[in-house]
């Protein structure tokens, strides 16, 4: 068994008021018994211009949330998952980075958003998020002392195949950490993560951003831990918060007995 936490912490604009939204709730998590944190996307301070992307944005080398972070993780000797920061890229782009950090405040893994958040649901409401950031451009599975975790950030959770991928490369956790918007939040968040977790026999662990982004939008909340059966162990709701629940790895290991879908998969054509 190990016991997780999610922060589900709302968007700030900079780095010292990212950093003090964590703080309000990391303790709490720790006092707890969380062995294993999750923070949401963009967890290093998030903001909007002119319907693109804003936040603040460093060099991992020297990106303070991001120390921090890694401090509190050998401080406190949890794990920690930086669900994702603004890390510089290329041509005036940035990456949409995640960490995995374990409980000596070392990074043991890192993964860059492949797919990025480009749709217009209204004449009003259109995101372009390759307009500032640079895709990644592979899967990443870290290795913990709790079982190997399948990164993903966000709109990820829109693409079945890159799941069924870490699932069938070993991942028996797989993370989910987002700023979803609040309008399709409300619509597909709670069915797509379960989802995810039922047909890949994985536990998924979603912290997500609550509340309103400062320059405009908004996040969803309803931070979600769900096992593999699509059962939903805690869900965060729509203020910020924590949620903890206890997972048992070997339940996913005995679900992917009982129902044996990843060794099922076939090669096909479509005519």
């Amino acid at each position: 068994m190990v016991r997780l936490a999610c922060l589900q912490l709302a968007p700030r604009a900079s780095f010292k008021e990212a950093e003090e939204e964590i703080e309000i709730h990391f303790q709490p998590a720790v006092d707890q018994g969380a062995e294993f944190i999750f923070l949401p996307e963009y967890c290093g301070g998030l903001t909007s211009r002119n319907g693109l992307l804003a936040p603040p944005v460093a060099s991992e080398e020297n990106h303070p949330v991001l120390h921090h972070l890694q401090n509190r993780a050998k401080k406190d000797n949890v794990w920690v998952l930086c669900g994702s920061i603004a890390i510089e890229g290329a041509n005036e782009l940035f990456r949409n980075r995640s960490f995995v950090i374990d409980n000596h405040g070392e990074i043991v893994a890192r993964y860059d958003k492949i797919h990025l958040f480009d749709i217009k649901l209204s004449e009003t409401q259109e995101y372009r998020e390759s307009a500032v950031v640079e895709p990644g451009e592979r899967g990443v599975i870290a290795q913990t002392g709790f079982g190997a975790l399948g990164l993903s950030v966000c709109y990820d959770l829109r693409f079945p195949h890159l799941y069924r991928d870490l699932a069938q490369n070993g991942a028996i956790v797989l993370a989910v950490p987002a700023a979803f918007i609040k309008t399709t939040g409300q619509a597909h968040w709670h069915v797509l993560n379960r989802a995810r977790a039922i047909e890949n026999g994985a536990f998924v662990v979603s912290p997500c951003a609550v509340g309103d982004i400062p320059g405009g939008g908004a996040s969803y909340g309803h931070s979600l831990i769900v096992d593999p059966w699509g059962q939903v162990l805690a869900d965060g709701g729509g203020s910020p918060c924590i949620i903890v629940a206890e997972i048992d790895i070997d339940k996913a290991r005995e679900m992917r007995q009982k129902i044996p879908s990843l060794s099922h998969d076939r090669q096909y054509q479509i005519s």
